[in-house]
């Protein structure tokens, strides 16, 4: 477990930062949290609402049952305590775009309680940038409806297809020291829902959003006020609150004034937070359990199934590619810190190891190094995401196992991947058309490696005086007399013979 030496240098000394999460995730469901509305993306405003979402009169929730899974699942994945006896509580206030005066939530009795979520801050060495971060709880609400401002020049229209959207909102506590650990929970936090399928994670689309909990204090004394900055829609902006908001409430405080409780706001394009209303407590919004709905009542078949559909989570993954395949811990740490890039590798490695008829261990490193190195470089030149990749895992395998096997070398496999990559034919095929196969003829490389040798004199001199660094020379020249291919193997050995 490591400690946080991030500190804000002021006038009378240093100061501590103490931060907290609130993260309010859309729950992956197919229709809203108390009724049958859809909940895709991207619909025409206010063609994704049911009579319970407009408030109509006499219209009564029903909870959806896979929402309730999916929170379930995802309080079991941060191993937090399941509650089987959880109640609905009505939150009352007034806004245009919350068409029932009240937001169903879970106030007094969350269906999930105290959990914990690991970060790394250094994924090249996470035995020792390792902390636990505390989670105080998981409740299940409802999401209000949109303000549109920006559609009349004096009126704000109001979209209500979010209004009634399950949300599941993950409160931290608050063990957070630096904008870099903020970073790196909220980046862990979404890898597990991605993980889990309980929420899509994509910020901006406004599926996951963070209300950012900010307070200062002197190294040891006790927590100091804290704002609350809402809706902050990246792991960035976030990092960029924690550093603003708490320069902000140092400068207060060493000026002799007092830090308000309150809600602000982020503006991105300013860097920098603003005041946006005064913050409230419980009793403002006279919480009470809601008459509508009995509690729920979860019995050990439900959250043995919730159990039993978890898949393997990130940690165990990465523990699983250091220790079975071999991998770095940078390495490993990479590939599962996206549950797609995950997938898409293990789907490399299965081809590749049923090609080369070998173990996936056999075949691990040789597969994560080219994902991560000329895949992904190929993907960021492109502009493309690993979803929109020209090359398939299969196809990819096939080039790897065509260098494994000899038929290639390295340097050829490169300009096969770019004809891929630019034509989509399969490696086996490009190689044959072109005529790319390496040679082993010892005795073609040998005549190669003599006229190197010949050509360049002063260098084997130079090479024999002790310059030994010169090998690599005579070797790259060779490659590059036999068109790259030639085995690596094969030349370096017969560069070894000819300078003995």
């Amino acid at each position: 477990m490591t400690e946080s030496t991030y500190r804000i240098q002021g006038a009378t000394g240093e100061w501590e930062v103490v931060i907290g999460l609130e993260v309010h995730a859309q729950v992956t469901s197919n229709a809203k949290l108390f009724s049958g509305a859809a909940t895709a993306f991207g619909a025409e405003p206010n063609t994704q609402v049911s009579l319970v979402d407009a408030a109509m009169p006499g219209m009564l929730p029903v909870p959806n049952r896979e929402c309730i899974r999916q929170a379930v699942r995802t309080g079991m994945a941060i191993e937090a305590q399941i509650n089987k006896w959880s109640r609905f509580d009505r939150k009352n206030y007034f806004y245009a775009d919350l068409p029932q005066g009240y937001q169903i939530s879970q106030l007094y009795h969350p269906i999930v309680g105290e959990g914990a979520i690991d970060i790394v801050l250094d994924e090249k060495n996470p035995e020792t940038s390792t902390k636990r971060i505390g989670v105080e709880r998981i409740h299940v609400e409802q999401d209000a409806g949109k303000l549109m401002h920006d559609q009349h020049p004096t009126r704000s229209y109001v979209d209500l297809n979010r209004s009634g959207v399950a949300l599941m909102e993950i409160v931290s506590k608050p063990d957070m020291r630096s904008p870099a650990e903020a970073g790196a929970y909220l980046s862990k936090l979404r890898t597990i829902l991605r993980y889990v399928g309980s929420c899509d994670g994509n910020m901006d689309q406004g599926s996951m959003r963070a209300d950012v909990n900010v307070s200062v204090r002197k190294p040891g004394e006790p927590f100091g006020t804290r704002t609350e900055t809402k809706n902050v829609n990246s792991v960035r902006f976030v990092m960029a609150v924690v550093e603003h908001e708490a320069s902000r409430q140092v400068d207060v405080l060493e000026a002799g004034g007092k830090v308000v409780q309150e809600t602000r706001l982020y503006d991105p394009d300013r860097g920098e937070t603003r005041s946006m209303r005064s913050k409230e407590d419980a009793h403002d919004y006279r919480y009470f359990p809601d008459p509508d709905l009995l509690p729920l009542e979860l019995d050990d078949a439900f959250l043995e199934e919730c159990r039993q559909s978890l898949p393997e989570l990130p940690d165990a993954k990465r523990r699983r590619y250091e220790q079975d395949l071999g991998l770095s811990a940078y390495n490993a740490a990479t590939l599962t810190a996206d549950a797609d890039t995950a997938r898409w590798f293990e789907a490399l490695l299965a081809e590749g190891a049923r090609i080369q008829k070998k173990s996936e261990g056999e075949v691990a490193k040789a597969s994560a190094n080219w994902l991560l190195s000329e895949l992904y470089g190929a993907l960021n030149r492109l502009g493309k995401s690993l979803d929109e990749s020209p090359v398939g895992p299969e196809e990819g395998a096939e080039l790897l196992a065509l260098v494994a096997d000899g038929t290639i070398s390295g340097t050829i496999a490169k300009q096969v991947f770019e004809i891929m990559l630019e034509t989509g034919g399969r490696a086996p095929a490009i190689v044959e058309e072109k005529g790319l196969k390496q040679t082993s003829d010892t005795g073609a490389i040998e005549a190669a490696v003599a006229k190197v040798l010949a050509d360049n004199a002063d260098k084997v001199a130079q090479y024999k005086g002790g310059k030994e660094a010169l090998f690599g020379f005579f070797v790259g020249q060779t490659m590059k007399a036999m068109q790259g291919k030639a085995n690596p193997q094969v030349v370096n050995e017969a560069v070894r013979m000819g300078l003995s």
